[in-house]
């Protein structure tokens, strides 16, 4: 049993480590034709946060991006998990309720931004991950 949940907790890190770090790639244009690419990610920035001034948009792409790819690398190497992981249930929750301010509930709901945040915190509760820097260090010292 222990085996299985070793497995499905780095399947879920994994999969939370390139959800974050396919958006940013997205918006770096990495993905080619599929990319969103920047402009328009701050355009989607100032729509999703139309509660904000508008000339805050840049700035609040910038932060978010920063965020999302710290936190898809750190999830990635396994570094502090728990923290990093209650940061990318916190960032996306918020990221759901901009959206919900913006749009109406439906946009984060179609768009599995809950599912995310909630992914994201039960990966924050567990105790040891294997596979992860963190182990590696706690078995080292």
């Amino acid at each position: 049993m222990k085996t299985q949940q070793d497995t499905a907790v780095f399947l879920l890190r994994i999969a939370l480590a390139f959800g974050f770090l396919s958006a940013v790639a997205s918006r770096l244009n990495l993905w080619g034709a599929q990319s969103s690419g920047w402009k328009k990610f701050i355009d989607y920035t100032a729509e999703t946060n139309s509660f904000l001034p508008h000339s805050w948009a840049p700035a609040v792409a910038v932060l978010s991006t920063t965020a999302e790819l710290s936190i898809g690398i750190l999830l990635l190497v396994g570094y502090q998990l728990q923290k990093t992981a209650w940061c990318a249930s916190v960032l996306t929750l918020l990221f759901a309720v901009a959206m919900s301010i913006s749009f109406g509930i439906k946009e984060p709901l179609n768009y599995s931004v809950f599912v995310f945040s909630a992914a994201a915190f039960l990966l924050s509760t567990f105790s040891s991950y294997q596979w992860s820097l963190d182990q590696f260090y706690l078995n080292n010292n």
